[in-house]
């Protein structure tokens, strides 16, 4: 990835003053993703590193939104962004178990957003809705927590066919699955 100088962390000697790594001061890595976060904190949310040396790795926990299906909820997942980030996007993947029809079952989400930029093979989406180097971690997570908040979920597209069966056959009995994850998250949780 080609950056600018003025993308690069300001560097003091051997260390990063900004994210403490240590790099020489000519292999220093780009500005890592979700620094806007520092300067435009979003409630909601934590994120941060899982390993202080890979700015590539993070560990996000969503905080269920408030009267929304999920209010209560304490949702891990991980961020792992690609080397040529913020061309391409990071794949978000929820370490607690979900079930919503834009989420796989092996946690994987699966929103506009995350998706590699250009035109929809299949035409469930406009370009302009796709990834864009201009998307950081604040909106992603957002998109995400959007998500979550929705009464009743996208069901037109669904990576998880089971819960977007459920969404349109029995709406009752996939809340009160979605409710019992809620509840499992928070024990889980402490």
């Amino acid at each position: 990835m080609l950056l600018s100088r003025v993308d690069r962390f300001p560097c003091s000697g051997d260390r990063c003053s900004e994210c403490a790594l240590s790099f020489p001061h000519s292999d220093h890595p780009p500005s890592p993703p979700g620094l806007e976060l520092t300067k435009h904190p979003v409630e909601g949310f934590s994120a941060g590193l899982i390993d202080d040396d890979n700015v590539y790795e993070w560990e996000i926990t969503i905080f269920g939104p408030p009267d929304t299906l999920y209010e209560g909820a304490f949702l891990r997942a991980t961020l792992t962004f690609p080397q040529d980030f913020p061309l391409r996007p990071p794949k978000m993947k929820f370490l607690t178990e979900m079930w919503h029809p834009n989420i796989y079952k092996n946690g994987e989400v699966c929103i506009s957003i995350l998706h590699e930029p250009g035109a929809d093979q299949y035409g469930f989406e406009d370009a302009s809705e796709r990834w864009l180097p201009v998307h950081g971690v604040e909106s992603i997570l957002i998109s995400v927590i959007s998500l979550l908040s929705a009464d009743t979920p996208n069901t037109d597209s669904p990576a998880n066919v089971d819960a977007a069966k459920e969404v349109r056959e029995d709406i009752q009995g996939y809340r009160k699955k979605v409710r019992r994850l809620v509840r499992k998250s928070a024990e889980d949780c402490f």
